[in-house]
């Protein structure tokens, strides 16, 4: 079986054809960063417009270095949410129009669940049951994954993600949007001992994430100095990242122990961190714990994930009609799970 994947839902185009016994034939992925960096975060109409002009050219060109040909399609899986409504309806519209036009079945798949399955792609991948993180730009989430496509939500943050909170202290700090490999590349030089943030929601029990008091606190931070040098931003920079880090470890450390599991995925743009990943080899090693992440470029959104994730919902029988129908608020515990 050989299937398309098309990734719509937030800043980036992302186009990738999976064959079951071949792996990824193509995968390509178009970043708007560029287009959107003026303004310090999406504007939604610009990222819609943008991926109308470059998905159909992508997929012509996934096509071609694939070797393939609609006949040899066997299904289009498409990013159905949670996103931006209008970049989904661009992803959603096309291969809806594909399907009809190729007389194949059209997949809807949840944005985060491509993440998670995105490990599944790595030369050793994860056995399940296992815990996952997703921690992104829009979602930080911890799940108990049973089995493919069975999960048990088991925290999740009540405001921010721990994505949106890189980006919104970068944004403070005068730097330059996606915020987090801003602040991870500035925090390098910053001094441990200056500041001490606080850990939100790691002194009472449970495993939900709060980012808007981090926030709050590093915002007077930097309102209290007297003049925000280069240094200071360092500092602040370190201080931020590094309580988001053992706040995540922490909460890594309670689902482990919750669950009885022993196996961690964590998947997301923010799981590419590189202070994040050192801090949870320290623990898991001394735990016994075993970790998995996707490929570094298979952090971000792709199209690989979306392909990926449509192939195992296509073997698992799922079908849906022609309808369009996006959800740009989807929560994971709602997905169809096949028997």
């Amino acid at each position: 079986m050989r299937v398309i994947g098309i990734e719509t839902s937030c800043d980036e185009t992302g186009i990738a054809i999976y064959d079951e016994s071949r792996g990824l034939l193509a995968d390509l992925l178009y970043s708007q960063v560029d287009l959107h960096e003026e303004y310090g975060g999406v504007v939604p109409e610009l990222a819609s417009r943008d991926h109308i002009r470059k998905a159909l050219p992508m997929i012509d060109t996934a096509m071609r270095e694939s070797g393939s040909n609609p006949e040899d399609i066997d299904a289009i899986a498409y990013t159905a949410g949670p996103g931006l409504v209008g970049a989904l309806m661009v992803g959603a519209s096309i291969a809806k129009s594909l399907a009809m036009a190729w007389n194949i079945p059209s997949l809807g798949i949840h944005h985060m669940e491509g993440h998670l399955l995105a490990a599944q792609l790595t030369s050793s991948p994860p056995q399940y049951p296992f815990v996952a993180l997703l921690v992104s730009g829009g979602h930080t989430q911890l799940m108990s994954c049973e089995k493919p496509h069975h999960y048990e939500l088991l925290g999740e943050s009540l405001d921010d993600a721990a994505g949106e909170a890189f980006d919104k202290a970068a944004k403070m700090l005068g730097l330059t949007y996606p915020g987090g490999p801003a602040i991870a590349k500035l925090a390098e030089s910053g001094d441990p001992d200056r500041f001490s943030f606080p850990r939100p929601m790691t002194n009472r029990p449970g495993l939900d994430f709060s980012f808007s008091g981090l926030k709050t606190y590093t915002l007077t931070t930097i309102q209290n100095l007297e003049s925000a040098t280069t240094q200071d931003k360092a500092d602040v920079a370190h201080a931020f990242q590094a309580a988001v880090v053992d706040t995540i470890r922490i909460k890594c450390q309670r689902a482990i122990e919750q669950t009885g599991l022993s196996t961690l995925v964590i998947a997301g743009g923010v799981s590419a961190n590189k202070q994040l990943r050192e801090q949870l080899a320290i623990w898991s090693s001394n735990r016994g714990i075993n970790v998995y992440y996707p490929e570094p470029a298979l952090c971000t959104d792709n199209g690989a994930m979306i392909a990926y994730a449509g192939y195992q919902r296509l073997v698992a029988k799922q079908q849906e009609d022609l309808a369009i129908n996006v959800m740009p608020r989807w929560p994971m515990t709602e997905l169809v799970q096949p028997s």
